[in-house]
């Protein structure tokens, strides 16, 4: 079978550049265009030296519609605005969307949702394993414990992430939710701040810290009477998210469509 040809979206970026180095050194896979939104610096630029390796020959573009068109999947950690964009573009040529943005809207939702019923969509809030087993069991812990068991979780970012909570955190916040049968948004509590009287039975708190250049660190926490569970993933690396993110690009590979997570790449 040949190479699956991935396409990558804000190339210029942290992870666009970590999915360039990833592309490179994974067999099966090779990277057919890289874009960045109209007048970025990087334009022009071939996108293999901006992640610190040899010349591909493939130099960054903002013509996203033919780089998608060229390929059988494109990876996406951009902003709500780019993903929407780039979901009508990956539906429209019929081929595998990995999307890892976060700060997703109703709306967004709504139209990657629509985008999906023409192409395979893989959409999660993290990529790497490690985090969708957490989820797994956060899941599991929270089904098996009653609501006396308060749940709580706590993530940290850098300085530069510009959304609260994570998408990994509400992606937490979601599994736990259905572990306990409710909606997270009528259990979901994002603030705390003066008199805010007692903890609501059946609650989910979220705390988001920002600071440095944390790559990422969740912690889920069940607090009963006397006990307290806490189960943490800690990441040290962005070639995790990248890694699960190409993993996703060849699970889709043929799925059709349908909108898909890592839970199901993984088969958790």
């Amino acid at each position: 079978m040949s190479d699956i040809k991935i396409a990558v979206t804000g190339a210029a970026g942290r992870m666009g550049r970590e999915l360039v180095r990833i592309i490179a050194e994974t067999d099966g896979v090779t990277l057919s265009g890289a874009t960045e939104p109209a007048g970025s610096p990087h334009l022009g630029t071939d996108v293999a030296t901006l992640a610190g390796l040899s010349p591909s020959g493939i130099t960054v573009t903002s013509d996203a519609a033919t780089a998608i068109a060229a390929s059988d999947a494109v990876i996406d950690f951009t902003t709500p605005q780019a993903t929407v964009e780039i979901a009508a573009l990956a539906a429209k040529a019929g081929i595998v969307h990995v999307i890892g943005t976060t700060g997703l809207g109703e709306n967004d939702e709504a139209a990657i949702e629509a985008a999906s019923r023409h192409a395979t969509v893989i959409k999660a809030g993290n990529m790497s394993l490690g985090v969708n087993l957490l989820t797994s069991v956060t899941r599991r812990i929270a089904e098996a414990l009653d609501a006396d068991f308060d749940i709580e979780i706590v993530e940290m970012h850098h300085r530069q992430k510009v959304d609260a909570p994570s998408g990994t955190a509400l992606m937490l916040g979601q599994a736990a939710a259905k572990g306990r049968g409710i909606e997270l948004t009528s259990a979901s509590v994002r603030t705390r701040d003066g008199h805010t009287g007692p903890r609501r039975r059946g609650d989910i708190g979220f705390a988001t810290l920002r600071g440095g250049s944390v790559i990422g660190d969740h912690t889920v926490i069940f607090a009963g009477d006397g006990e307290r569970i806490e189960i943490t993933h800690r990441a040290g690396d962005r070639s995790i998210f990248a890694r699960g993110a190409v993993k996703a690009a060849v699970w889709g590979r043929g799925k059709g469509p349908g909108l898909f997570n890592m839970s199901d790449v993984l088969g958790l």
